[in-house]
């Protein structure tokens, strides 16, 4: 069996973000009486916007985490930026409510995290020194039983 610590708990921590950002959405929408759409609320708009815009890059993320687990094993660097996504998708959610350089450090956060898991993986795929092993095959002739 295959454990990914890193890539479980970064999801796991999604997760719970994820119900953090549904529940704030939720609060927004019976304060304000909106139950479908936005109803023309900027605050309700505000916060389906950090909701949604979480679910559009997490799956990126969390997929690219998990492949780079897989083929580099578990490292702090890795612990590192998994943390530092769900900080950044944390104050970009806050940033959404007006605090402006939360919204921009999440975001630049978020960009950078996924770049570097691209490229870390990219690097994975064409950087990792594969070694080629041959087998020689000799004729092999069939004797009949006496």
């Amino acid at each position: 069996m295959i454990i990914l610590p890193i890539s479980l708990t970064i999801a796991a921590g999604a997760a719970l973000l994820n119900l953090w950002l549904s529940i704030r959405v939720g609060r927004v929408r019976t304060k304000e009486k909106v139950f479908v759409g936005d109803g023309g609320n900027e605050l309700v708009t505000r916060r389906m916007r950090a909701h949604s815009n979480f679910v559009e890059n997490t799956a990126f993320v969390l997929i690219l985490l998990a492949l780079v687990e897989l083929g580099l094993g578990s490292s702090m660097w890795l612990w590192g930026v998994g943390a530092l996504y769900l900080v950044g998708r944390i104050l970009h959610a806050i940033g959404m409510d007006g605090m402006m350089w939360g919204r921009m450090v999440g975001t630049i956060i978020t960009m950078l995290t996924q770049l570097g898991l691209a490229l870390g993986a990219l690097a994975i795929v064409y950087l990792t020194p594969v070694s080629v092993t041959t087998t020689e095959i000799e004729e092999t002739t069939v004797v009949a039983p006496k």
